[in-house]
């Protein structure tokens, strides 16, 4: 070996100092030629990290990439009607009893002869089964479940105001935890009762597995419960069509709204003499000229501002918010609604203000009851300067429409400028459509762009 140069001799050397060697017929080197070791061994790294998905090494980069692509067009793609594809929530104790009936069907796996091996081997399928057959459906709800953030602004508002702000994601979180804690636990046993080194010990930790899971789940099964009722209340939201014209009625309660709707539509709420009759946002329809158009029933609004409003309130200005409705505004200048008139006239000015880019039409209510004078309650302040509230009491905002349900006044009128207000909306339905196919090709060709640099990317 003292001829002989060795390569890990050679890779250390000084970079600066200049070996002769050349590379004879047999197995070790001597000096000859000019070489530099620190140009010839030394090589510059370049390291990538990779993730293993679907069975094919991926740029983690490149996964991130993907999941923002995905994310942007899930985001996109979201739309109304999504309560209507929520999936079937079974009740806990069903799937309780379901997930232990099936498990102790399980048979231990075939031609094991060792008595205590067969006990060990059936309590610890038995255990992973019922762990699988409770934790399967509830993945299957935090899975299908929508997430709150890529719903329509209007389906958004309605979960808010109808279940209350953040339950409908701490039931989703607390299910999905119930998850993961019959998952641990169900393993935990299983792992143990695999280690039994007798028959009556396997079956002794079989019968402690699944009585710990059983508790487990027990424990916060409520929580199941709780989504199927959320689930329940969201599939009896009124679905709405964004593509066909949306007639909503707006006005103080008891004003009248809902028994205007059953006399245009097929709509059958509650009318009765009190506040707040209507609870919620109802949907009939009227047709015309074999075509079909929505009209919704929202609850009353109060004199107050938007911060002191209560839900129901809030779900009429979702409505005005968020979908493109044309408004039918109602007033009651006869007192019976509870309201005096000068408060209505605030509240019309201030739903005016906001949404005064909807298509509009005014009318007053119970005008059989309208004297010759106007209503003046106690509550009121005296402004004889304020012309447009002095104009107001007696005949409504200008253009309004007077009508009466009970001596059908004015009916065949409304039903024509209602007709007229909805087909107008459907014209600006059917121009927003003439251009939807451009943008809908300008989404294809960046979702194209989008594709071409993940191709690059792979290659």
């Amino acid at each position: 070996m003292s001829k002989a140069c060795s390569l890990f001799q050679l890779w250390h050397s000084p970079q600066d100092t200049r070996l002769l060697f050349s590379i004879s017929k047999g197995k070790y080197l001597t000096p000859s030629a000019r070489s530099y070791p620190g140009l010839c061994f030394c090589k510059g790294l370049q390291t990538s990290a990779y993730e293993v998905v679907k069975g094919s090494y991926v740029p983690t980069a490149q996964i991130k990439q993907e999941s923002k692509t995905e994310e942007k067009s899930r985001e996109i793609l979201e739309g109304v009607g999504a309560f209507q594809k929520l999936p079937m929530v079974m009740p806990s104790v069903d799937i309780l009893y379901s997930a232990l009936r099936k498990a102790k069907k399980v048979a231990p796996t075939k031609g094991i002869a060792n008595i205590a091996k067969r006990e060990r081997n059936r309590g610890a399928k038995q255990l992973d089964a019922l762990m699988k057959e409770i934790a399967v459906p509830l993945r299957t709800y935090s899975e299908k479940f929508p997430n709150k953030k890529y719903l329509h602004p209007y389906e958004r508002s309605l979960i808010e105001l109808t279940l209350g702000d953040g339950n409908y994601e701490q039931v989703l979180g607390k299910v999905d935890a119930l998850r993961k804690k019959v998952v641990s636990v169900g393993k935990e046993h299983a792992s143990l009762c695999a280690k039994s080194t007798s028959k009556k010990e396997a079956e002794t930790r079989l019968s402690e597995g699944l009585k710990k899971v059983e508790e487990t789940y027990i424990r916060q099964g409520k929580y199941v419960d709780d989504l199927l009722h959320i689930a329940k209340t969201l599939r009896a939201m009124p679905v709405v069509d964004l593509e066909t014209p949306i007639l909503c009625l707006v006005g103080a309660p008891n004003v009248g709204k809902s028994s205007l709707v059953r006399i245009l539509s097929t709509g059958k709420p509650e009318v009765c003499n009190y506040p707040f009759t209507t609870r919620g946002i109802l949907m009939g329809h009227i047709i015309l000229n074999h075509e079909t158009f929505q009209v919704t029933d929202t609850p009353g609004l109060l004199k107050r501002c938007d911060e002191d409003r209560n839900n129901l309130e809030k779900l009429t200005l979702a409505v005005l918010s968020h979908l493109p409705t044309a408004v039918l505004y109602v007033h009651d200048l006869s007192g019976e609604c509870g309201m005096s008139p000068s408060d209505q006239f605030v509240i019309y000015n201030e739903i005016k203000e906001k949404f005064g880019d909807h298509l509009w039409l005014d009318v007053v209510s119970k005008c059989d009851l309208l004297q010759e004078s106007p209503v003046i309650f106690a509550t009121d302040n005296d402004d004889d300067n304020d012309l447009s509230l002095e104009r107001y009491l007696k005949l409504g905002p200008e253009g309004a429409l007077h009508v009466s349900v009970k001596s059908e006044v004015g009916l065949p009128e409304l039903e024509r400028r209602v007709h007229e207000l909805l087909n107008t909306q459907m014209s600006m339905i059917q121009k927003r459509r003439v251009h939807e196919p451009l943008n809908a090709q300008m989404t294809r060709f960046q979702s194209q762009e989008t594709n071409q640099e993940t191709l690059q990317v792979l290659t």
